[in-house]
């Protein structure tokens, strides 16, 4: 909401509501739009981790407003010093913990991008090595970042990191962007113009294959080796002799193995140095061969003192085309199901998963699946996205979701119905039955009859809807009025549910009836429910006493037609007529009507 100040042009805001800062001035181009919107909202409440740390600060919080006001501050200062501390040390303890995050969500992208190329994609040999170069660029991206660094310095080619980013785009094979910083350096030693114009040269001849092209992979073998030894007589003839990093670039182009292992920091990852090598050694590699390579480069690359991380072997294994040791590597070693849940299940479409049956007789998909939704279901929002995984797990699903739905905490009446329509749509006429009841229930419980009748209408529940509507009928003798009269006048079809029912809607119809003067209905509708037998036996004196005012009107009923009651409820029927002739006798005497309803049992007239 804002205010426009004539006096200064000026838009004044505010804004209130957790979690919101108020703000009063707010800045606007010409054409009214905003230039600097100053007021925002504190969405950061909603993040699992900052929760954390607006937990732990909380707590020091409190404790820095218990520092004695009558203490010295020359003495506090050692306190407050602390406290200080305290506050960067939850800090940074949700900064670890963001980070371990990305870490995980990191490692997870690297090796489903992996799995897309080997298994998904199936990249054949020549286009295999394009899919693992576009591999390595993306997840080793500090190369970029160390470029802008370059480039924005006074003088890029004699920055200390310049060698090294030519150097990190020749191992991935960004030859041209290599060329570019290339440039830079030779411009400033227009003396050795002529070695970088000889590595340029080199550079841009280097072929890669194109899998949208008509040639053959032998044919782009042959120009490739071609290539090589054009390389290779460079560096016979010392052609970089003067120059140790056009030399060592010129190494590299060969595949040289010491020289690609001196360059360790900068391909940072033994699966970064076993692209670079099928990329200067073997770029017609093919994916049987993948394996043979992913080990010796591991072995190369790892000291022996290095312990292998679980993604190396995670990434050994899918270079090995061994799917299922990959799946079962992340299952031990990633903290949920998702990963793996949702890789098997996209592998089993593409028909990539030998099926094989676990010990209980489920597939390896649906097993993963079924743990996956199962985890799901615990928390109290998330419950509802585990239902669609259940549903797809033709073996075990339903019997999963009908044992997780009973668990679903009914809090509100709200996530109640949307626990039902799950199981209506499902058709799980047991679970509907139960949170049906459990509702009821808690509204009987809490007095709320028209809320416990709906529930127990909906369970189908006989016997529960009669114990309500006896309520219901025990209120109105009570009162004299029923409560919830919108939801009794549409009872439709299903007051058929039991006698008791079908009587509590019947009788709240016949007073409709009266109290519209609608006399000749009424009456019909309460001789059928005296000769019905489904009036509770405490309710035929009142009953009785709604009879008395119609049998007043001559042209509505008779004491003959009273009679026929005497078959079915004698008890009633005569004690009808034993009161229609007390009525007549009184009203012979005084010529007046002998009755009128009490107020315990006044009719409702709407």
């Amino acid at each position: 909401m804002s205010d426009l100040d004539i006096s200064t042009g000026k838009h004044m805001g505010f804004a209130w509501g957790p979690g919101d800062i108020l703000v009063y001035e707010t800045l606007y181009k010409a054409k009214g739009t905003c230039m600097d919107p100053l007021i925002r909202k504190d969405e950061d409440i909603y993040s699992p981790i900052l929760r954390k740390l607006f937990n732990e600060s909380h707590h020091i919080f409190v404790g820095l407003q218990t520092v004695g006001e009558d203490v010295p501050s020359k003495n506090k200062k050692p306190q407050f010093v602390s406290i200080s501390k305290n506050y960067r040390s939850v800090i940074r303890a949700c900064m670890e913990e963001l980070q371990q995050l990305v870490s995980i969500l990191l490692a997870i992208e690297l090796i489903w991008n992996l799995c897309e190329v080997l298994f998904i994609d199936a990249a054949p040999a020549g286009s295999l090595l394009l899919h693992l170069l576009d591999w390595v660029r993306l997840h080793k991206a500090d190369v970029d970042e160390k470029t802008r660094e370059v480039l924005q310095s006074e003088s890029p080619a004699e920055h200390h990191n310049y060698w090294d980013v030519v150097v990190s785009y020749v191992l991935q094979g960004r030859v041209e962007e290599a060329r570019q910083m290339l440039v830079k350096q030779a411009n400033l030693h227009p003396a050795a113009r002529g070695m970088f114009k000889l590595m340029d040269k080199l550079l841009s001849k280097m072929p890669f294959y194109n899998p949208r092209s008509t040639q053959t992979l032998t044919e782009f073998d042959v120009i490739w080796r071609h290539w090589h030894e054009e390389v290779d007589r460079c560096l016979q003839d010392n052609s970089f002799s003067s120059n140790q990093h056009l030399e060592f670039i010129c190494k590299i182009l060969l595949g040289d193995e010491d020289s690609l292992l001196e360059c360790k920091d900068l391909l940072g990852t033994w699966y970064h140095f076993l692209v670079t090598r099928l990329l200067f050694c073997h770029p017609t590699v093919k994916p049987t061969d993948l394996h043979y390579y992913a080990q010796s480069c591991m072995t190369m690359f790892l000291d022996s003192r290095s312990v292998s991380e679980p993604l190396d072997s995670i990434l050994l294994a899918s270079f090995e085309f061994d799917i299922h040791q990959v799946i079962k590597d992340c299952s031990i070693v990633l903290n949920n199901w998702w990963f793996v849940a949702h890789l098997t299940d996209l592998l089993d479409h593409c028909k990539l998963l030998q099926s094989h049956n676990l010990h209980f007789g489920s597939n390896l998909r649906e097993f993963l699946l079924l743990e996956y939704a199962s985890g799901l279901f615990t928390h109290h929002s998330l419950w509802q996205l585990a239902v669609d995984y259940f549903d797809h797990c033709p073996e075990f699903g339903r019997v999963y979701l009908e044992l997780q739905i009973e668990r679903v905490p009914l809090e509100t009446e709200r996530k109640a119905l949307k626990v039902l329509r799950v199981c209506e749509e499902r058709q799980m006429s047991e679970q509907v039955r139960s949170i049906c009841k459990i509702m009821a229930t808690r509204a009987l419980r809490n007095n709320r009859l028209g809320s416990a009748l709906s529930w127990s209408i909906r369970a189908k529940d006989a016997a529960f809807a009669t114990l309500i509507s006896e309520r219901f009928l025990q209120d109105y003798s009570t009162r004299g009025t029923f409560s919830d009269l919108d939801l009794i006048d549409n009872l439709g079809p299903s007051m058929l549910l039991s006698n008791r029912l079908t009587f509590l809607g019947k009788y709240r119809e016949f007073h409709r009836l009266y109290g519209q003067k609608h006399f000749s209905k009424a009456a019909k509708l309460l001789l059928s429910l005296m000769t019905a037998k489904i009036a509770p036996q405490s309710f035929w004196m009142t009953l009785l006493t709604d009879a008395l005012p119609l049998l007043e009107q001559k042209e509505v009923i008779s004491p003959h037609a009273l009679s026929s009651c005497s078959k079915s409820v004698p008890i009633l029927a005569h004690a009808t007529a034993s009161t229609l002739r007390l009525s007549r006798r009184v009203q012979g005497e005084t010529g007046q009507a002998a009755y009128a309803p009490p107020p315990s049992v006044e009719l409702e007239y709407l």
